[in-house]
């Protein structure tokens, strides 16, 4: 049974802590189906493909994303809403009196909403980035890097659109997307196609954090994760991320001031659900462990901020130029998400670790395992 101490540590970021257990846990017998040029080369047909689509499903045009803010424009990402992942800050501009506070981007998702309203997107039109962002307060791993790639999208909606039936229409597209990459790229490398490895379902299971919770009531997070794609659906967007659950945690910590998480959105047996966001999770066949390829969700209005600020005693951040413009009405109501590029090209490729697909800095006692295990990690 699940004690309080499991449950704050499942909140409080990835559930492994020492590279023993990542040496446990990556594959033994593990040979990559595609050399390192392969990788490289169907690397640069699936990120295309995959671009190309979403842009297609979801109405979206590219668009420039910065990797470096200022501080006091509060649109840099904290990614949770306890504080403990803080973004790299640095003093920039020679010469000024005094330099500009600047900080590395974590993501976009802030910045993506302002910039609704700088390219003039209509309702029902939005943007998808190439982003790029370093993330220095993760526990490296197999599938945790500090460089971070994602597709970062944001659409244009207005109130009346703000619905689950948006959301799941929306994840939809997403996966008939991830399903035609993947069937893609098996055509451009045959040996992809590979019976120990299933292909992805047609189709996912969605499912309030509530309805897992009370499956696996015994269970912390990553363990019910687990146990729903390993015995029952091998690919789920779970909703509701972030409102504290029947056991009295939240599923997920899930910052106050971009997702709303706190909109009354499900009465299910007499139980209200609440939340407007979710996950896509699906079963790795590779690593044989649950594996998380997108965050997404409605955004917030100015009610629901000011609610999921005060939930997490953050009001403060109310007078910052992105709260200010949410609380005033200058930026659009929207819907966006982070897709992880090399989370999603570490599946479809077929390969065990994130430093197969993307150049990071990985520490030299992960380098040794990974050599042991036949893992090409790229330097």
């Amino acid at each position: 049974m699940s004690t309080t101490a499991d449950k704050k540590a499942d909140l409080a970021g990835p559930g492994i802590s020492t590279y023993p257990e990542v040496e446990k846990i990556l594959p033994d017998g593990y040979n990559s189906l595609l050399d390192p040029k392969e990788t490289q080369i169907a690397l640069g047909h699936l990120k295309r493909f995959i671009e190309d689509g979403l842009c297609r499903e979801l109405n979206l045009f590219h668009v420039e994303v910065p990797l470096v803010v200022t501080r006091e424009s509060g649109v840099n990402d904290y990614l949770d809403r306890d504080g403990s992942r803080t973004p790299i800050e640095f003093p920039c501009g020679l010469g000024l009196d005094k330099r500009m506070d600047c900080q590395v981007v974590q993501a976009a998702t802030k910045w993506k909403r302002m910039a609704l309203r700088e390219f003039n997107c209509d309702v029902g039109e939005g943007i998808c980035t190439d982003m790029r962002a370093v993330r220095k307060d993760y526990f490296l791993d197999h599938d945790h890097s500090a460089y971070v790639d994602q597709w970062d999208w944001e659409k244009r909606i207005t109130s009346e659109m703000r619905t689950l039936e948006l959301l799941k229409d929306t994840v939809t597209r997403i996966w008939k997307v991830i399903k035609g990459a993947e069937s893609f790229i098996q055509k451009e490398f045959p040996k992809l196609k590979d019976p120990r490895f299933p292909d992805l379902p047609e189709q996912l299971e969605f499912l309030h954090a509530e309805e897992l919770l009370a499956m696996y009531p015994d269970l912390p997070r990553k363990q019910r994760e687990t146990r729903l794609l390993s015995e029952r659906f091998p690919a789920v967007f779970i909703i509701g991320i972030g409102w504290v659950l029947e056991d009295g945690y939240p599923h997920e910590m899930r910052a106050a001031d971009y997702d709303d998480w706190a909109t009354p959105t499900i009465n299910k047996n007499g139980r209200q659900m609440h939340g407007l966001n979710g996950d896509i999770l699906v079963w790795n066949p590779v690593t044989r462990r649950r594996h998380e390829l997108t965050s997404m969700g409605i955004r917030v209005t100015k009610e629901t901020l000011r609610q999921q600020l005060e939930i997490s005693g953050q009001l403060d951040f109310l007078k910052l130029p992105y709260h200010q413009a949410i609380l005033n009405d200058r930026i659009p109501l929207s819907i966006g998400g982070g897709i992880g590029q090399s989370r999603t090209t570490m599946l479809l490729l077929r390969k065990a670790h994130l430093g197969e697909v993307s150049v990071a800095v990985w520490p030299k006692q992960l380098k040794e395992i990974c050599s042991r295990k036949n893992i090409h990690v790229l330097d």
